[in-house]
């Protein structure tokens, strides 16, 4: 089992960036995916990025690519989301998320750990 905890979020206007820290414990050799969904008020989760943690492979929701970046460093068990030219609708929970197996995917269900989420509310 991996534990997964999330930071860096916040109130920032649009236009302005943020970068969000997932903190992974636990059995992490076991994770070959880190990944970013978002949850908004009455709507469903909703994939956001994702990285493999053995060949980098990285793969991004169409409405945030060009604009969020996902990296890891192995040292520190860390996976950020840069988030840059942010925009009132990006406002949601993020979540971070690891699965086991298999590559790079935006399948919520195949993600077997979950962190608690962290607000990011941009303003217009």
């Amino acid at each position: 089992q991996v534990q997964l905890v999330e930071s860096g979020g916040g109130l920032v206007q649009a236009g302005g960036s943020l970068r969000l820290s997932c903190a992974a414990s636990g059995r992490t050799s076991s994770s070959s995916v880190m990944g970013w969904f978002r949850q908004a008020p009455g709507k469903e989760r909703e994939f956001v990025a994702c990285i493999n943690r053995s060949t980098s492979n990285t793969l991004y929701a169409d409405s945030v690519k060009g604009r969020f970046t996902i990296s890891r460093d192995d040292a520190k068990n860390t996976v950020y989301l840069q988030m840059n030219s942010l925009k009132p609708e990006d406002t949601a929970v993020y979540y971070c998320a690891a699965k086991n197996y298999g590559g790079t995917n935006k399948l919520s269900h195949t993600y077997s750990s979950w962190g608690q989420g962290t607000q990011v509310t941009v303003s217009s």
